[in-house]
């Protein structure tokens, strides 16, 4: 049995089987490419759902997590730390917002916004106790906690984990005219991605996100940008909202925020909408830790320079003229997305998503499939233009056949 056999094999029997990952097992990675345990290289045009913007061991962000691990990693929020304040400063600017409250993962910085929308409508705006309701899209994905799958609409992540959390309501993605005829009175929120990701990289019409702004102003209601995947780069803006020169109410951040170094998340709003918090309300033991918010501020800093943005934007450019010149030969059915990011939806009678995910990972390049025949590429904003060049000549050589 091989390195990569034997580990697959005690996962499988040691682990819940909640994922199915590709039969491939890293050992080591910099930059876009990853060394599996046979010393296999592959190239990375996944970036672990943009949580790896900046490539797997960026030279800056694990400088600043090592500097950080020799002096203090985690006091709890019972105290101060001297690396608190600046993160939730620095956060705040970047995002043209006013406060910051950090948590760890995506999913905690989502539930976060889902009580911040629900207190703020039930102290600011007037909305009667218990009859909160926020507006999600359909085909979403913002996590896999009790609350958020109960606003899914996708069966595999939503079966058999009912009963499930009222107050929500679905109408479909892109659609204003069901927007607006789902905003009452009592109406707290519109939450929603401004690129769909999970769903196959959706990109709504134009117009649509602007439309939503200005449907919550006129309605007294909260607009939520889950950025986790579309924001800090991924799209060639430092947020996907920025393409249509819409500034939401707040800011749901996570994933590249912690520079693939460790898990870091913020909810980032006003004063008015996340004073609505005092002390016992909310809180996490590892939220805004010393290690995060060192590592988060270098992420702000590389940020602050426009380069990465800048990066995506041309290269994304060049990768989506590479791909679109795929559609009409019968393979690819169509070609979404936005930067650095893509969903390409191949032609059912080439193969599944997961047969080419797997043919590509036989030619030395990751990606990963969703919803049946679609697969989704987003390297890290580091990658060279030859590498993603190389990356988009093995998958015509597999869709070639």
């Amino acid at each position: 049995m091989s390195a990569t056999e034997s580990a697959i094999a005690s996962a499988e029997a040691h682990s819940a089987h909640n994922y199915h990952p590709l039969p491939v097992v890293v050992a080591s990675a910099e930059g876009a490419w990853m060394t599996d345990v046979e010393g296999r290289r592959f190239l990375d045009m996944l970036a672990g759902y943009s949580a790896l913007n900046f490539g797997h061991g960026n030279r800056r962000l694990i400088d600043a997590a090592k500097a950080q691990l020799e002096r203090v990693t985690l006091t709890s929020r019972a105290f101060h730390h001297d690396r608190f304040a600046e993160f939730c400063t620095r956060l705040a600017e970047l995002c043209g917002m006013e406060m910051v409250l950090p948590m760890n993962t995506g999913a905690e910085a989502v539930e976060t916004a889902v009580k911040t929308a629900r207190k703020w409508g039930y102290q600011v705006k007037g909305v009667p106790e218990g009859t909160a309701k926020i507006v999600v899209a359909a085909n979403n994905f913002h996590g896999r906690t009790t609350t958020i799958i109960s606003f899914s609409t996708d069966a595999e992540a939503r079966a058999d984990y009912g009963p499930y959390t009222p107050g929500f309501e679905i109408v479909p993605y892109g659609d204003l005219t069901a927007m607006e005829s789902a905003l009452t009175h009592n109406t707290v929120a519109v939450l929603l991605e401004p690129i769909q990701g999970e769903a196959g990289v959706l990109v709504p019409p134009p117009g649509y996100l602007a439309g939503v702004r200005e449907l919550t102003r006129a309605h007294d209601v909260l607009f939520i940008a889950d950025e986790i995947q579309s924001g800090l780069g991924r799209t060639g803006k430092t947020f996907a909202c920025e393409h249509e020169g819409v500034v939401p109410d707040m800011y749901v951040l996570g994933k590249a925020l912690g520079g693939g170094v460790v898990p870091v998340s913020a909810v980032v709003s006003s004063e008015a909408v996340l004073g609505v918090f005092r002390p016992g309300e909310h809180g996490s033991t590892f939220g805004g830790n010393p290690l995060a918010c060192a590592v988060g501020l270098e992420v702000i800093a590389m940020l602050e320079t426009g380069e990465f943005q800048e990066r995506a934007a041309e290269l994304g450019d060049h990768l989506h003229r590479e791909l679109g010149m795929l559609v009409g030969g019968g393979a690819v059915e169509t070609v979404r997305g936005r930067g650095l990011w893509a969903g390409v939806d191949i032609n059912p009678s080439i193969g599944t998503g997961r047969e080419i995910s797997e043919r590509l990972m036989e030619r030395g390049v990751l990606v990963k499939d969703t919803h049946g025949s679609t697969i989704r590429i987003a390297p890290p904003l580091v990658i060279s233009k030859e590498d993603l060049d190389w990356g988009v000549a093995q998958l015509r050589a597999v869709l070639a056949g």
